[in-house]
């Protein structure tokens, strides 16, 4: 599955990677915790985090994660989302709370590899 068929079915916003959402994905990761990520996530993985801040984005791009979804529709400032375009990476926003995004990524097929 790619990322923009994830940002379809899951009516998401996407703030920055527009050009990139032909990403495929191999699986999910949901932490808050960037230690955990570092430790745990995996390339091609999609993130669902509340984390707003910029260092959300060097985690993604240093694992090449697939994309990072912003779970309960917390905004970002412009220094993390212009970052996340400068370094290629997906930054999607959800309304969903973060245990709703990774129910419903389940639902599409999407665990953790």
């Amino acid at each position: 599955m790619t990322v923009g068929e994830v940002v379809e079915k899951l009516s998401l916003t996407v703030l920055a990677g527009q050009d990139l959402l032909q990403r495929q994905l191999e699986g999910g990761y949901v932490s808050d915790l960037l230690s955990n990520v570092m430790a745990g996530a995996k390339e091609n993985q999609i993130w669902v985090t509340v984390q707003l801040h910029a260092n959300v984005v060097a985690v993604a791009s240093l694992l090449n994660i697939s994309a990072v979804i912003i779970a309960g529709n917390k905004q970002p400032g412009h220094e993390t989302i212009n970052k996340a375009e400068d370094q290629g990476v997906i930054l999607l926003l959800s309304p969903d709370n973060a245990f709703e995004v990774v129910c419903r990524l389940h639902d599409l097929g999407i665990g953790s590899c």
